[in-house]
């Protein structure tokens, strides 16, 4: 099975879950509150926080820059100046990918221009995680394929064609590649989550490590995304979902996190091998529940028995009642009293 080292962890197949933090732009453009926001994905149990770095500029037009953006969530009379003021500068990046290595947890951010891409290369980050809307920018993926750190694609707004495209393209780059099964509403339906995406992922994609981007309410989907083999899973993170801004109502908060943390470590603990076995733990219990093979009537020594002889009962610490008809036939070795758990030592093989 594919691995990949994220960071300080190897990901894939009996490897820990690796969990995304996506802190994206709610940090409200504030370096304070994406410090705290850090901290809390830190003690949550997170593997990395992620931002969003973007020169806007660069990805927008002046028509789109200037587009009116007035509603509940702006934060500028323009998209924009919306989108600026949710910018954090490149000192700010370097401050909290400090702040972050410090604490112990992976930094990482999704580059949505060239530009962006070549700064957190030299910012450290250890590998790229793109967002479903690049997907289809080739020339982007290309740029940073070329950078030769693993790279994470998300594929919401896509189909199997695109992804199938992209996956192509940065094949010939011969780099560690990660695909996440995601559908970009916020929050999402669950009807149109399609979960059973990963295992299709799996297939068509047999040398790339598969994950989950969710965007759903509730942290039960993307536990469910880890039962079904996802090895990488990213949720958007927020100090408090009644925020001002689009993504906040999507995201979880640090106790629905840490929740969903503790859920998936459980998860990877139960579900173990592939083999079906009596646990250590079940003896006693068979013992006390299980049933025997038990004499109904007394029987004298070197009786023959028969199955009018012969009953079931507990405790099952005797001859199993799978072994019942071996039995019939057979003669005991000793006078055996009614209600008597037989057993193999009992019986003239």
């Amino acid at each position: 099975m594919p691995t990949l080292q994220l960071g300080s962890q190897i990901v894939g197949d009996k490897e820990p879950t690796y969990i995304i933090a996506e802190i994206g732009i709610n940090h409200q453009g504030d370096v304070e509150i994406a410090k705290k926001l850090i901290s809390e994905a830190r003690a949550a149990g997170a593997s990395a926080v992620k931002f969003q770095k973007r020169c806007i500029e660069r990805i927008l037009t002046q028509e789109g820059l200037d587009m009116p953006y007035e509603n509940r969530n702006s934060f500028g009379k323009t998209y924009g100046d919306h989108k600026r003021a949710l910018e954090l500068s490149e000192i700010d990046y370097q401050e909290l990918f400090k702040f972050a290595t410090n604490l112990g947890i992976d930094f990482i951010a999704s580059g949505w221009d060239e530009e962006s891409i070549d700064f957190l290369n030299d910012l450290g980050i250890p590998f790229y995680k793109m967002a479903s809307a690049d997907l289809t920018n080739i020339p982007l993926l290309v740029h940073t394929a070329k950078q030769g750190k693993p790279m994470i694609l998300s594929t919401g707004m896509a189909d199997m064609d695109m992804v199938e495209t992209a996956v192509k393209v940065l094949e010939s780059y011969n780099i560690p590649l990660a695909i996440l099964q995601c559908t970009s509403t916020y929050p999402s339906a669950f009807e149109e989550i399609n979960l059973g995406v990963i295992s299709t992922f799996k297939t068509r994609f047999p040398s790339a490590v598969i994950g989950y981007s969710g965007h759903e309410l509730g942290i039960a989907i993307t536990e469910a995304a880890v039962a079904l083999g996802a090895q990488i899973v990213e949720r958007h993170f927020t100090l408090d979902r009644t925020m001002k801004g689009g993504d906040h109502a999507a995201s979880l908060e640090p106790s629905g996190f840490a929740k969903l943390v503790r859920d998936i470590r459980h998860i990877e603990l139960a579900m173990g091998g592939i083999k079906k076995q009596i646990q250590k733990s079940e003896a006693p219990v068979f013992k006390k529940l299980a049933k025997s093979v038990v004499s109904a009537v007394d029987i004298s020594a070197n009786t023959i028995l028969s199955a009018d002889m012969l009953t079931t009962k507990g405790p099952g610490n005797g001859i199993s009642p799978a072994r019942l008809d071996q039995l019939i036939g057979k003669s005991v070795c000793h006078d055996i009293t009614a209600d008597i758990v037989l057993k193999d030592e009992d019986i003239n093989w």
